[in-house]
């Protein structure tokens, strides 16, 4: 064994120099897989019905909500059941054994047999649906049912990772034995504390006999299912955790995701630029309107508009810097519209307000001087004519 193992496993020469098995066949599929898995990968994932959760918990509130249906309807339950077995063993010697009557009966007792197991049904389903919305909410999916042939891929070492080697396995195979241990040591604890009422059965009524049973069996059936119930949390922690973990991605997927998510930065740059040309006819088609463009002279230039009917103070109605401010003193110009050069008051406008904005109350006096300013250039041009 200690040669097959070194020839085989560890990488030595084989007898025939023809197989080698190399472990770095074994190597994480996912490597390189570094990155948390972002809200759009999370929620795609969530889409096809991959979420995080322990089957535990559905398992442990199914045969609870089973077990307590069966309780509650225990009465209902047993007298039918001994009504139909009353009614064979007394009329049975009567019965025509013709095929239509086999049939016949036979009906009647899937009936009744659907009557009896219809409300643990109902009861069944309720208790899974409510356990699975409890742990994942509530989520509609067809993409499972999807056969996926991409995924289909022959490939023996991933295969024999996945089935020997996986993380996941092993974490199954814990709870697989778990679970039969507890079962077990339920079982025994159960039955050691009734092993006389066992012992009394061939002296006490069929009937009697039957009820302890049952009721045996449901107790060992009840405490089965709230350990499993307990068992059931640390497994969903970790269900949780490979979840995510095999949501993991690489850089280059957080980039091409953020590419689909914000756009392809030249689409961005691009989008932004025509904004800014919006924004530019948008002011560039008020400014015939102002009152006065106040300038830098050269770097900046903003517009004021005053209409004392409808705006408290003079209001802001175009601003740029640069090849803005150099757009805006031209369709002043043309426009007939007065430029005056103030540097303070023209850097301090641009940098505090927005198109819009009144100016606030720090800047009347200022602004007043360039209003004095126009009204003389009003009159002296009358005066003119």
């Amino acid at each position: 064994m200690t040669e097959f193992l070194e020839k085989y496993y560890l990488g030595g020469e084989d007898f025939s120099g023809e197989f080698r098995l190399d472990l770095q066949l074994f190597a994480a599929e996912d490597e390189g897989r570094t990155e948390e898995p972002t809200e759009k990968k999370i929620r795609e994932a969530r889409e096809k019905g991959q979420v995080a959760k322990t089957q535990e918990y559905p398992q442990a509130v199914v045969v609870l909500a089973g077990c307590l249906i069966i309780f509650v309807f225990s009465s209902w339950i047993y007298d039918s059941l001994a009504e139909i077995t009353r009614f064979y063993f007394s009329s049975f010697s009567r019965l025509s054994l013709s095929e239509r009557n086999i049939k016949l009966e036979l009906l009647k007792l899937i009936l009744v047999s659907g009557k009896l197991l219809l409300p643990v049904f109902i009861a069944a389903n309720i208790g899974a649906i409510i356990a699975e919305i409890t742990q994942v909410g509530f989520q509609v999916s067809t993409h499972p049912l999807k056969l996926d042939w991409s995924k289909m891929k022959l490939d023996p070492a991933t295969m024999i990772k996945k089935i020997f080697f996986s993380r996941q396995v092993g974490v199954n195979l814990v709870k697989s034995i778990l679970k039969i241990l507890v079962i077990g040591v339920v079982s025994y604890l159960i039955i050691a504390s009734d092993f006389e009422e066992i012992l009394k059965t061939p002296n006490i009524s069929i009937s009697l006999a039957l009820k302890n049973v049952t009721f045996m069996g449901l107790k060992i059936i009840i405490w089965s299912a709230i350990l499993l119930l307990i068992i059931s949390v640390p497994d969903y922690f970790f269900q949780k955790l490979e979840f995510m973990e095999s949501l993991k991605m690489t850089k280059q997927e957080i980039k091409e995701e953020f590419k689909e998510t914000m756009g392809d930065p030249h689409v961005r740059a691009r989008m932004r630029e025509m904004q800014r040309e919006i924004v530019m006819r948008n002011m560039i088609r008020e400014v015939p309107k102002a009152d006065v463009v106040v300038t830098n002279p050269t770097h900046f230039a903003v517009a004021l508009k005053y209409d004392r009917l409808v705006m408290e103070a003079p209001t802001v109605i175009a601003k740029g810097v640069d090849s803005m401010a150099l757009k805006i003193r031209e369709v002043a110009r043309e426009n007939s519209v007065e430029i005056i050069e103030n540097r303070p008051l023209a850097q301090e406008m641009y940098h505090r307000l927005e198109v819009g904005d009144v100016i606030p109350e720090d800047l009347f006096r200022a602004v007043s001087f360039i209003y004095a300013e126009l009204y003389k250039r009003e009159q002296r041009v009358k005066q003119a004519i």
